[in-house]
């Protein structure tokens, strides 16, 4: 019988081989995905529309002359800020390795109804 070791994040007993170095399991990493995600389009969003207040009020650009490139600027902007954004979630995620919102610590009973069986 494989050795269980439990979660840091969900705080569940699992197969230690079920989890990688840092003592996460496979749910608990692709939710910390998720929320990397989130954060990384919400930022690349904050970002492109401050730097589209930035060219519009600072550059003052003449619209007549190659809108297509202030608008590709704004997208690259976007991407890049939010995939640098959520890598940088990620990895804080990751380092901080704190419990998540949703774990529940195993009750008394749980463990009474477990050596029960």
């Amino acid at each position: 019988m494989p050795e269980e070791i439990t979660c840091v994040r969900c705080l569940e007993e699992l197969p230690k081989e079920e989890l990688d170095r840092l003592l996460w399991c496979e749910e608990c990493v692709a939710r910390a995905g998720r929320r990397a995600n989130l954060v990384g389009w919400v930022s690349g969003a904050v970002i492109a529309g401050l730097l589209a207040l930035w060219i519009w009020f600072v550059i003052q650009p003449d619209l007549s002359l190659i809108p297509a490139l202030w608008g590709a600027t704004l997208a690259v902007a976007f991407y890049l800020g939010g995939r640098v954004s959520r890598e940088i979630a990620y990895g804080v995620m990751r380092v901080r390795n704190r419990r998540a919102v949703e774990a529940r610590p195993p009750s008394p009973d749980d463990e009474v109804a477990s050596e029960r069986d």
